[in-house]
């Protein structure tokens, strides 16, 4: 037998192994770059063209990820796997691997059925299942990226949105800013009115209609509860909140109209 047939036999096999695999890696690598590219110049273009700014990131995630399967299959075909046992094999991986990631999977069709939906858009504020409160940022194939008040970055799997209660606060682009102050039973209802509304009028977010009105929401164990509901653009929601809890503050200081706060009077009985 002629050893040095098989063993040069053996190195052309490995070396022509070796081009197919590094002909491979090189593909992948390209391919992968090239993905990433057209997805992003999609993503511009559909910027450009004034597409909704919840479908973009979403479509962009799969334009990436359906080019780099391709690219994994053209670079298994070069190393000699057949595509249909490829398929066959990655279906197979799919199966298994869909069981162990049935999370995962939940949060992408949950991620299709928001996109279909459009509980909500990017930039609008939200309150996920009473938890969480902050700008939808992003609406990812897995996940909804917040940004809360604080500035915060939140990161919320789709599918913990979709099997929650979502309040859409801007959804209507105008906001009712609800407000409670209470006063003492002593001070006037009509003068503690006149002003929180003289508070609104100054301030610069809150709209002239709907007016603003101020009620007599409870009788409180130590205070009269008034309410009051001023409505801004949803954008200003915050603004309007604490110019209203600040500045009415400073009004009832200076109009002389105290805020309450809860005692409890002990009246002791001398036993003879």
């Amino acid at each position: 037998m002629d050893t040095t047939f098989i063993t040069d036999e053996r190195m052309d096999l490995i070396m022509s192994y070796a081009v197919k695999a590094a002909g491979a890696l090189v593909v992948i690598i390209i391919g992968f770059w090239i993905a990433n590219k057209l997805a992003k110049i999609v993503g511009n273009r559909m910027k450009k063209n004034n597409v909704d700014e919840t479908v973009t990131p979403f479509i962009q995630s799969l334009i990436g990820t359906g080019l780099k399967i391709m690219v994994i299959l053209a670079a298994a075909g070069m190393v000699g796997i057949e595509t249909a046992s490829f398929v066959a094999i990655f279906a197979a991986l799919s199966f298994a691997i869909g069981f162990a990631m049935q999370g995962t999977l939940s949060h992408f069709a949950a991620g299709v059925m928001l996109l279909f939906f459009r509980p909500y858009r990017v930039g609008d504020l939200v309150t996920i299942g009473g938890g969480q409160t902050g700008t939808v940022k992003e609406l990812g194939i897995f996940n909804t990226i917040l940004a809360t008040l604080d500035n915060k970055r939140v990161i919320v799997p789709n599918g913990t949105v979709s099997s929650n209660i979502i309040t859409n606060i801007s959804g209507q682009g105008v906001i009712g800013v609800e407000l409670t102050y209470g006063i003492g039973y002593n001070d006037s209802i009509d003068a503690a009115r006149e002003a929180i509304l003289a508070v609104g009028k100054e301030c610069p977010w809150i709209l002239e209609d709907p007016a603003q009105g101020v009620v007599v929401a409870s009788h409180g164990d130590s205070s009269v509860n008034l309410a009051t509901r001023p409505f801004c653009k949803s954008e200003h929601y915050w603004d309007t909140f604490f110019y209203m809890q600040e500045n009415v503050k400073k009004e009832f200081d200076k109009r002389g109209i105290s805020i309450p706060f809860p005692q409890t009077d002990v009246h002791l009985h001398k036993v003879a």
